[in-house]
């Protein structure tokens, strides 16, 4: 469906799903046994939501941008530094289907569970090589191929999951180097007759330095 849905309404409550709290913990937990980042690095958190990633990532590295096109959720992220007075994370409000990211040179961008709300995930990956610093990271989680059936509702879905040959391809082909696929999480839904299991990939890839 081409419709997006309306984050802005379900933000508030976002967190409260276990599921959601454990796959960042462990996509987090990936980015750092991948490419071990330091606190010279600064980096930014595309479809960032309401900071799940961005505050797990946060105390690895220098500095975050949290981006989303939600307001909703970038205002329980905001409420979150705040209450907890972190100094190193910032937010941007950004549709990459009508506007640019924001401009920086930055040594590491993640996204998790975001490129199946884009109707072309390559121009994310374009947009993050301008960006990136010679040699910076680009680290992308997202759901392996599956048959439509992991979300519940599918407003705003573009993809149902990706095949990681091809995501690899076309981060190649833009001109990321050092590619590297491997299972960040599995996801389980539905009951304990009829329970799925939904596999979460976790790609890196270089700029050549």
């Amino acid at each position: 469906m081409n419709e997006k849905r309306d984050f802005d309404h379900v933000a508030p409550s976002w967190d409260e799903e276990p599921r959601r709290v454990k796959l960042a913990g462990n996509v987090v937990s990936a980015i750092i046994g991948a490419i071990h980042p330091d606190q010279t690095m600064d980096a930014l958190d595309f479809g960032c939501g309401t900071g799940l990633i961005t505050l797990l990532l946060r105390p690895w590295v220098r500095s975050v941008l949290g981006v989303d096109s939600s307001q909703g959720m970038l205002a329980v992220l905001q409420r979150k530094v705040r209450e907890r007075g972190m100094t190193n994370v910032e937010t941007v409000c950004c549709d990459l289907e009508k506007e640019k990211l924001p401009s920086g040179r930055l040594h590491l961008i993640v996204s998790s569970m975001t490129l199946h709300h884009l109707p072309d995930p390559a121009q994310f990956f374009s947009a993050s090589y301008d960006l990136l610093l010679p040699g910076g990271i680009i680290a992308v989680a997202d759901l392996d191929t599956e048959d439509g059936s992991f979300h519940d509702d599918s407003t705003g879905v573009h993809h149902h999951g990706f095949d990681r040959d091809k995501i690899m391809t076309q981060l190649s082909e833009i001109g990321f180097i050092d590619c590297f696929a491997k299972t960040a999480d599995v996801i389980v839904k539905g009951g304990a007759t009829v329970a799925r299991e939904y596999l979460v990939f976790l790609i890196t890839a270089r700029k050549p330095a």
